[in-house]
């Protein structure tokens, strides 16, 4: 199932995409996290709405938001998750690689979120360096601690699409994640959250992203240091997971700033992310 959270007609709803178009789930919850509450019983209710519907809202008439558009808490984020995007950050610092033993866990401001096809806010007053980075987001669907990984992925409710935008001048500035990855805006996502039983096997996706087409990166999350089970389970060791917490999994090599020279983005550059099985997100960079 593909679950979204739109606007039609100056209301907005949480639904489920069927071919399409878009069918209203407003009447099981309010919105997205409601819905994830639910947990199972709120897909079977959804099944039979999608089942019954008379009609279906074009998708070509609605605005999709992000899939959760005010987060419960900060987007959990893990960085260097990909060998190859260690070495060309570490050959880039000019500093000797060393891949990492434990999950490398920062996090973004809630008032990242942003919408699958919504612009970038651009304010060069603030940051020059703004860089892509695609990656497969997790979607928690249940509380939980001390998570094993033989018993993760039943935690896991859905997958989607995220850009974590980095500014990396305010990273370098500041010594640590936070402040460079928490620019108003910098998390679009979605463009839809694709439920687990969707999602065979969350190690086998491809996972590419083009600036004005061409592509920049272009990997496979078989290649993540800590695959899916074992992030959920460095995780919740320290901290007990939420349902409705969004988890980005790191991204691949391909980045910006380890290009020769280094790329950043700039006003009217089209970002495309795309994780393959779940969807892709298109944003353009717009001056503020």
């Amino acid at each position: 199932m593909k679950l979204v959270t739109y606007n039609h007609a100056g209301q907005r709803h949480v639904g489920a995409v069927k071919d399409e178009g878009v069918i209203s789930l407003s009447a099981i919850a309010p919105d997205m996290l409601s819905l994830i509450d639910l947990g199972a019983e709120g897909l079977v209710q959804a099944q039979v709405i999608i089942a019954k519907a008379p009609d279906i809202t074009p998708l070509s008439s609605v605005k999709l938001l992000a899939p959760i558009p005010e987060p419960r808490r900060n987007i959990i984020c893990l960085g260097l998750n990909y060998a190859e995007h260690a070495v060309e950050h570490y050959t880039t610092s000019g500093q000797q690689t060393v891949l990492p033993d434990y999950p490398i866990v920062f996090n973004k401001a809630t008032t990242t979120a942003n919408g699958p096809f919504d612009d970038i806010p651009f304010d060069p007053s603030v940051s020059a360096e703004y860089d892509w980075e695609v990656e497969l987001a997790i979607i928690i669907g249940r509380k939980g601690r001390k998570i094993s990984r033989e018993h993760a992925l039943d935690s896991v409710y859905g997958y989607m699409v995220l850009n974590d935008i980095s500014a990396r001048d305010l990273q370098r500035r500041h010594k640590q994640f936070f402040l460079g990855k928490s620019l108003d805006g910098a998390c679009p996502m979605g463009p839809w959250i694709v439920t687990a039983d969707e999602v065979e096997n969350p190690q086998s996706l491809r996972i590419t992203s083009r600036v004005n087409g061409v592509t920049k990166q272009d990997s496979n999350t078989k290649l993540m240091i800590f695959d899916v089970p074992a992030t959920i389970e460095h995780l919740s060791l320290a901290m007990t997971l939420l349902s409705g917490d969004i988890i980005a999994t790191g991204t691949p090599d391909g980045v910006g700033f380890a290009r020769k020279p280094p790329e950043f983005l700039k006003a009217g550059d089209v970002v495309e992310c795309e994780v393959e099985g779940i969807g892709l997100i298109r944003n353009m960079v717009a001056l503020i």
